[in-house]
């Protein structure tokens, strides 16, 4: 396929797993889209990489008005575009630069969008709330294929808002890269049994409340819990998240990491890995499946997460992982003071019992739909992946 990606950010990680998901398939791709940092990307993932402007985090309402400006001068990316077979977005303030594009200067290539999360501003029943929902239903209609990371999504939010009017979806989710996964470096040694127990906290670090819990878990079972977070903590949502680490003893900050190389080792040495999400509770937190609920299941950290939530219905249909009820600030040190080796053990074997192929993706489903001319019958082959149900 030749492809034309437009994205919110390009430096998300997100973005070049999605192309490195795609690479076998991809005779061509461009990557259109804003950045974060001071200088845009000259590449993603080794495909050539168009700069719209910088934008910032968890500011909708100015990316709005990026997406608009950029939408002024939509003829100078024209010839990235033409001769597209796909035209795919990433965030839904990026569909409108998609849309306009493809309609331009592909019109023969299928129009996908991914909702890998719900921003809370489409959620309410505030003007701006139903507004945007409006937006995103007028968009959304103009799309072949909508690809979903959770059937919660679909479920909660796109069924309830836009009915009859969703294009086709396929449910994506984040699992591990095939090709991560065999190309990764061995495990490490079998970690011992605990005391101490320890937890690590991976990826976008972005739960101040997850924090809180954490930290407070350390402080009253010293010694017996520790605590590893690595990634991106997200500062503007967690101002304080340098001073909580300095002033907890058994709370650690490790840096970023490389997802091609240190998962077996960051999850080989924990016990248990947190999949715990308050940021936007009620809605988008409560309907993710993320990324370290397949990393930890394969590399044998237990998940622990809120029976109540998407993730822990997902667990609990594998029949594995720590499932909590709250409040958490007695669950949690409840568990962890009278867990035992023979406890840990035989949460471990239950999450090893978890299908490979329910953990690991080679990107066969999606691009078998996204292979498929516009037009032509279904954009979801009936055999290619798995279609969600509102």
């Amino acid at each position: 396929m030749r492809l034309a990606y437009f994205v919110h950010d390009l430096g998300d990680p997100a973005v070049a797993r999605r192309l490195d998901m795609l690479a076998p398939r991809l005779a061509e791709a461009v990557v259109i889209g804003f950045h974060r940092g001071a200088t845009p990307p000259a590449t993603v993932a080794g495909w050539p990489a168009v700069p719209l402007g910088r934008t910032e985090d968890a500011r909708l309402g100015r990316r709005i008005l990026s997406v608009l400006r950029a939408r002024l001068r939509l003829g100078a990316i024209g010839r990235h575009v033409r001769g597209a077979t796909v035209v795919m977005s990433r965030q839904l303030e990026t569909l409108a630069l998609a849309r306009a594009a493809r309609a331009r200067f592909a019109p023969g290539a299928l129009l996908v969008q991914e909702c890998l999360d719900v921003h809370r501003l489409l959620v309410g029943t505030a003007p701006k709330n139903l507004a945007l929902r409006r937006l995103e239903g007028w968009l959304l209609r103009g799309c072949d294929l909508l690809l979903v990371s959770s059937p919660a999504f679909v479920r909660e939010h796109l069924a309830p808002a836009h009915g009859a009017a969703l294009p086709p979806v396929l449910l994506v989710e984040n699992k591990v890269l095939a090709a991560e996964a065999f190309g990764q470096t061995p495990p490490p040694p079998a970690l011992p049994a605990g005391p101490p127990w320890r937890i690590g906290w991976y990826g976008v670090i972005r739960c101040r409340r997850s924090l809180l819990l954490l930290a407070d878990l350390v402080r009253r079972l010293p010694g017996r819990v520790e605590v590893e977070i690595r990634g991106r903590p997200a500062r503007n949502v967690i101002p304080d998240f340098d001073a909580v680490v300095a002033a907890t003893p058994g709370l650690d900050f490790l840096g970023p990491y490389d997802r091609r190389h240190d998962l077996p080792a960051m999850y080989g040495g924990v016990h248990f890995t947190w999949a715990i999400d308050y940021y936007e509770a009620g809605a988008n937190s409560d309907w993710l499946l993320p990324n370290r609920l397949y990393e930890g299941s394969l590399h044998g950290a237990v998940p622990i997460a809120l029976a109540r939530v998407e993730t822990g219905r997902w667990l609990a249909a594998h029949r594995a992982g720590l499932l909590l009820a709250e409040p958490l600030e007695t669950a949690l040190p409840g568990y962890f003071a009278t867990l035992d080796a023979a406890g840990h053990a035989a949460a471990a074997a239950a999450v090893a019992g978890i299908p490979r192929g329910d953990l690991v993706e080679d990107g066969a489903a999606l691009a078998a739909a996204l292979l498929r001319p516009r037009g032509h019958g279904a954009a979801v082959p009936p055999a290619a992946g798995r279609p969600v149900e509102a």
